[in-house]
């Protein structure tokens, strides 16, 4: 009975992990994404303060605005099924950016050695959307000429 059960269970988690996965990163990115374009997202301090550091020839205010529609651009994607090859390398070039505030502000991502702050919690737990992305990722058939490159 209880291999049934668990059969069963097993069976349904991967009936749904793909649109939860694709409806899981699109809530999140589009959400955040559509806070920074409203001006009313808590993380423009420290995407600032990046900011100021990377990206000196424009302005902050276009930047945020842009960076917003890019992770809105991203949710939307990961809604469209044949579109994982574009989203997921742009959701790798953000996970990048994102990263930034660990090495290049220190003083505001970590406590001491090991011990984030909350800024820095909430960055270093992306390695949880980079492990969706991959785990999307790994359920497309490898393209070759005659394939759609559709996902399983």
């Amino acid at each position: 009975m209880l291999s049934n059960i668990d059969t069963k269970v097993i069976s349904f988690f991967r009936k749904i992990y793909l649109p939860f996965s694709r409806f899981s990163l699109f809530v999140v990115f589009f959400w955040f994404g559509i806070l920074k374009v409203l001006g009313l997202s808590s993380a423009s301090g420290v995407v600032e303060r990046l900011f100021e550091q990377t990206i000196p020839f424009m302005s902050f205010g276009l930047f945020f605005i842009l960076f917003g529609l890019f992770e809105c651009l991203i949710g939307i994607l990961f809604l469209v099924k044949g579109f994982e090859r574009i989203v997921i390398p742009l959701l790798f070039v953000h996970m990048i950016t994102t990263l930034g505030p660990l090495f290049l502000l220190p003083e505001e991502t970590w406590v001491k050695f090991l011990v984030p702050t909350l800024e820095g919690q909430y960055i270093i737990k992306n390695l949880v959307i980079v492990a969706v992305a991959i785990g999307i990722a790994a359920h497309l058939e490898p393209a070759s000429p005659g394939n759609n490159s559709q996902v399983k």
